[in-house]
C-alpha cells in the first residue's frame, strides 16, 4: 500500500511538473531565424515584429540572420528545430512557397511548419516601360506586343525572382511572348530602363517611384488591389484591364511541425498584439508594408495563403521548367 500511494505521489508530482513547464512558456529567448542578411526586408520587419513581442512573451526575441541559397539554409535550419518554440522562422512567399518547387530540397515548405501568424504584405509593385514606349495605357500596350512578338526586353533581378515570375504568368495569361534579360538588382535594371536599352519591368515603387515623377518612365498599373497613396492617378491593374495580375510579398512566421498549438497560439498571440501597436504599424507604413486584418492573422489563415500560393506559382514553375542550384 505504501508503495502504492508513493507511486501515485511520483505520478502526481511528474504531471504538476509538465503543466507547470507549459504554463510557463517561454522561459528564455526565442530565435527567430531571419534567411537573408541583416538589411533585407524580411531582417527589417522580422525585427521591428520581433522588438514588440517581447513585451508581450516576456522574453527577448533575438533575430539571428542565416543566409545563402535564396534563403534555403536558414529555412532548412528551422525545419530541422526542435518543435517547443524557441527556434521559429520569419518567411516570405519566396521561401515557404517558391522555393519549393525550384530547389531541391532536404525539408517539405508545407509539411514541415506549422503556420503561426501572417505579419504584412508589401504593397504592390508597379507596371513600368520606357518612356519611348508608344503606348499610354495597359491595353494599348499588351496591343503592341502582340503586334511585335519577341521584340521587348523584360529587367529582371534574376531567374525565380518574383518579377521573373510574374513575366512569364504575364505572357501566359495575354498570349503575348518578350524576352528576359537577368540583371543582379532592380537597380541596374531600372538604369536600363531609364537610357532605353530595356522596354518593361515589374518594380517596387521604391526603386521606380522617383522615376515616374520625374517622367522618366512610363507606369501603366499599380499591381495591387489598391492604388497606391503615393501616386494616386496611377489605376490598379484590376481598373487597367488585367484582374488580379498583383506583384506582392508575404511575411510571415512559421515554427516547426509538431509545436504544440498552445505555444503556437502563445506566439500567434504576440504577433497580433504587435500588429496593433500604432508604432509598430508607423514603421511599417514608412517601408511601404501592410498589415493585413485582424482575420487574416491567424494560423489557419496563414496556412490557407500558402497553400494557395503553392497551388498558383508551382505550375507556372514547373511548367517553365525554372529550376535553382
Amino acid at each position: 500500500m505504501k508503495k502504492l500511494l508513493l507511486a501515485l505521489a511520483f505520478a502526481t508530482t511528474l504531471v504538476d511538473i509538465e503543466s507547470a513547464t507549459a504554463e510557463v512558456y517561454p522561459s528564455r529567448p526565442i530565435t527567430m531565424v531571419a534567411p537573408f542578411p541583416a538589411g533585407a526586408a524580411v531582417d527589417t520587419i522580422g525585427r521591428i515584429v520581433a522588438e514588440r513581442m517581447r513585451r508581450s512573451l516576456g522574453q527577448p526575441v533575438i533575430i539571428e540572420n542565416v543566409a545563402g541559397a535564396n534563403g534555403t539554409i536558414g529555412v532548412g535550419r528551422v525545419a530541422r528545430a526542435a518543435p517547443d518554440g524557441y527556434t521559429i522562422a520569419i518567411g516570405m512567399r519566396d521561401t515557404l512557397v517558391l522555393n519549393g518547387a525550384m530547389f531541391s530540397l532536404q525539408y517539405n515548405v508545407l509539411r514541415d511548419f506549422e503556420p503561426v501568424a501572417l505579419i504584412s504584405n508589401s504593397r504592390g509593385a508597379l507596371f513600368v516601360v520606357k518612356k519611348a514606349m508608344p503606348s499610354n495605357d495597359l491595353k494599348g500596350f499588351i496591343a503592341w506586343l502582340k503586334a511585335n512578338p519577341d521584340k521587348a526586353l523584360l529587367g529582371h533581378p534574376g531567374v525565380g525572382s518574383s518579377p521573373h515570375l510574374n513575366g512569364i504568368h504575364f505572357q501566359n495569361i495575354t498570349g503575348t511572348r518578350f524576352q528576359f534579360v537577368p540583371y543582379r538588382g532592380m537597380g541596374p535594371a531600372m538604369q536600363d530602363l531609364l537610357a532605353g536599352q530595356i522596354d518593361m519591368m515589374f518594380v517596387g515603387g521604391d526603386t521606380s517611384l522617383p522615376q515616374v515623377r520625374a517622367g522618366s518612365i512610363k507606369t501603366y498599373a499599380v499591381m495591387a488591389k489598391h492604388r497606391l497613396a503615393a501616386v494616386p492617378e496611377v489605376p490598379t491593374v484590376d481598373e487597367a484591364g488585367l484582374p488580379g495580375f498583383y506583384q506582392s510579398n508575404w511575411y510571415a512566421l512559421f515554427a516547426p511541425k509538431g509545436t504544440p498549438k498552445d505555444v503556437i497560439g502563445r506566439l500567434n498571440a504576440a504577433v497580433v498584439d504587435a500588429l496593433a501597436d500604432p508604432a509598430v504599424q508607423q514603421r511599417f507604413d514608412t517601408i511601404e508594408q501592410e498589415i493585413p486584418p485582424r482575420d487574416q492573422q491567424t494560423p489557419e489563415a496563414l496556412g490557407a495563403l500558402q497553400q494557395a500560393d503553392i497551388e498558383k506559382w508551382w505550375p507556372i514553375i514547373k511548367a517553365a521548367n525554372i529550376k535553382s542550384e
